[in-house]
């Protein structure tokens, strides 16, 4: 990470922090050690990004937006301009888990041979900073995104349970059966990668649905009476 230029190591759950032996192999980025952040989750590792990206290895069953390292470089260039980004890694042996997914608006895996694709994850992170730093050197700085910031992930979940609670309102159910419902919404949202004006916009629609729907069991009206 001190490497390509990164500092804001976050962890979640290590199962030993701090570490003698990360200290002895961090050879003078222990100052990255130092500031690191533990945290108990990844919603709460990510509450403030408003670009999360997460890398992953493998296909999944619902298909979510990948890219690889030079294509995902760019766009957390342009989106750290004006807000936090957040790239996620899994565990060694399992990488990260669907719900972890369901927090990125995008995927990043690496190419590799097809005779061996595995990948550590410091391998991995070195690969991705790397991509980083060039997509930084590359990305002139009036190229930037000058609109209103990306809508944190915190700010995301928020509008996720206010959408799944209008759902429920209005009795609007996953009729396939296949329980994936908030999952292809989760993804819909996800893709375009809403700004806070616009997450702000969509809760404003909720909230006038809501409000429709409490009322629509009110009596009418008199005659000539002015709705508000």
């Amino acid at each position: 990470m001190k490497n390509m230029g990164l500092e804001r190591l976050c962890l979640v759950t290590p199962d030993r922090f701090p570490a003698m032996e990360a200290t002895v192999l961090a050879a003078g980025a222990d100052d990255v050690l130092e500031r690191a952040q533990v945290f108990a989750d990844v919603p709460s590792a990510v509450a403030d990004c408003g670009l999360v990206v997460g890398t992953t290895a493998r296909s999944r069953h619902l298909p979510w937006r990948t890219v690889e390292p030079r294509e995902a470089a760019a766009e957390i260039a342009t989106a750290a301009a004006t807000g936090e980004v957040a790239v996620l890694f899994g565990t060694e042996r399992t990488g990260l888990t669907n719900e972890d997914l369901e927090r990125c608006q995008l995927l990043l895996t690496i190419p590799t041979g097809t005779a061996y694709a595995s990948l550590n994850v410091a391998m991995a992170v070195q690969v991705v900073a790397y991509e980083i730093l060039l997509a930084r050197r590359c990305t002139p700085g009036d190229a930037a995104w000058s609109g209103a910031p990306l809508a944190s992930a915190r700010e995301m979940e928020r509008f996720y349970a206010h959408l799944e609670e209008v759902l429920e309102d209005i009795e609007f159910r996953d009729r396939t059966g296949e329980g994936y419902l908030m999952a292809r919404l989760r993804r819909f949202f996800n893709r375009a990668v809403p700004d806070q004006n616009e997450i702000n916009i969509l809760r404003g629609i909720l909230t006038s649905v809501q409000g429709r729907r409490r009322r629509a069991g009110d009596p009418p009206p008199p005659p000539g009476a002015v709705r508000s």
